[in-house]
């Protein structure tokens, strides 16, 4: 099945292309490539979808559909090819020897877009890291051309195999420097811990698939500038701040971590660990679900499955479903606080506005009698006129 679409711009033309082998969240008209598609700067020109048993081992789609999509592609004037799926080594290069056209998969896609929004020290050496493991596995054969010639007397191979030792070698060491600097970076950023842990005990993290409104919330809340903007990935980078509760007398320690997406590269989970590791460490997670999007289900149990695999399953949560303004009115709820069940477990669930402030009196309140339960670690704390205006 294809279906054409009309660029906004020339920039950049591609197809985007993903196959069906029945499993459960399969995008089939992959909304969610194209967006991530834009945020990287692509302008999606057609969508191209069908149904395999098993993907072709040389082609990922079989000869058949590669020869549709060449010929799709010289009548658009595509630049790029761009599979919902993660294609292996092998399968890129023998569909951009077949479509004449560079090809990627979702998660290079995803490495981009983290390499374009990352902004501090830290979230630059992560995007690094997973880069660099990325290319590591993109290697092979990579200089096949160079293997055909003679190696000469008393050398075993061609000049080809030296090369890809010399380039994998230079990948490994790289990736130990990169390790070796994180390693550092999660040392400060424990000491800085230490140092909140001080003054206050309650650590709070926004956690929720991309683009669900966590940062527009965490500017709501404490009056900061983080960066939020309508797309995937706007911001990367954790942000913390203290946020302080009238009703509870106390500040609080409120983190704005990074969105998890579907099918996000194990390599980025592990990359960014030392990032993750707010939510880890966190007394409460506030999980931002962006209640009008009709995938808000699957969504969730996206980001329950990435907090499973960093360790923070067992962290209690308190369910935000944010963009109120958004809801069809015919899907409106009755209650504004209810529970939802959550892997089985009756969880606290308020529905608010993050952009109109709408509901956030009561996230404030919700906040204030959780933050009551945990005895200070500082009583002495003065707090700044600054943070009692937070609470206004």
């Amino acid at each position: 099945m294809t279906n054409l679409l009309l660029p906004d711009t020339p920039f950049a033309p591609t197809i985007l292309v993903g196959v069906d082998f029945g499993l459960p969240n399969f995008d089939g008209k992959l909304e969610e490539l194209g967006l991530l598609a834009q945020t990287a700067g692509l302008t999606p020109v057609s969508r191209v979808t069908c149904k395999r048993r098993a993907p072709d081992a040389a082609l990922f789609v079989g000869s058949g559909k590669a020869d549709e999509i060449k010929l799709l592609a010289a009548q658009l004037g595509a630049v790029e090819v761009l599979f919902d799926q993660s294609l292996s080594p092998a399968q890129q290069r023998n569909l951009e020897r077949h479509l004449e056209l560079p090809v990627n998969d979702r998660t290079l896609l995803i490495l981009e877009i983290f390499g374009q929004r990352a902004r501090s020290h830290e979230g630059k050496l992560q995007v690094e890291l997973a880069r660099m493991q990325y290319l590591s596995t993109r290697l092979v054969r990579r200089w096949s051309h160079l293997e055909r010639q003679s190696g000469g007397i008393g050398m075993r191979g061609g000049p080809g195999e030296r090369q890809i030792e010399l380039d994998r070698r230079m990948i490994g060491e790289n990736i130990k420097k990169i390790k070796d600097r994180l390693t550092k970076v999660k040392k400060q950023r424990q000491t800085q811990r230490r140092q909140r842990e001080r003054r206050d005990a309650f650590n709070i993290s926004l956690v929720g698939y991309t683009n669900a409104g966590k940062s527009t919330l965490f500017n709501a809340l404490v009056k900061a500038r983080v960066y939020a903007a309508d797309q995937l990935f706007a911001t990367l980078d954790t942000t913390t701040r203290q946020l302080y509760l009238g009703d509870a007398n106390r500040s609080v320690s409120l983190s704005d971590t990074v969105g998890f997406i579907r099918d996000l590269p194990h390599g980025l989970i592990d990359a960014f660990q030392a990032t993750l590791q707010e939510a880890v460490d966190a007394d409460l997670l506030l999980h931002i679900v962006d209640a009008s999007s009709p995938n808000y289900p699957d969504q969730i149990a996206e980001v329950q499955r990435v907090l499973r695999e960093i360790g923070a399953a067992d962290i209690p949560q308190l369910l935000i479903f944010n963009k109120l303004d958004a809801i069809e009115p015919e899907n409106f709820p009755l209650q504004l606080e209810d529970s939802f069940d959550l892997d089985g477990v009756p969880t606290p669930r308020i529905f608010l506005s993050a952009m109109s402030g709408e509901g956030i009196p009561a996230l404030r309140q919700q906040l204030a009698d959780l933050a009551r339960s945990v005895p200070k670690v500082n009583d002495s704390v003065d707090y700044s006129p600054e943070d009692r205006e937070d609470a206004l």
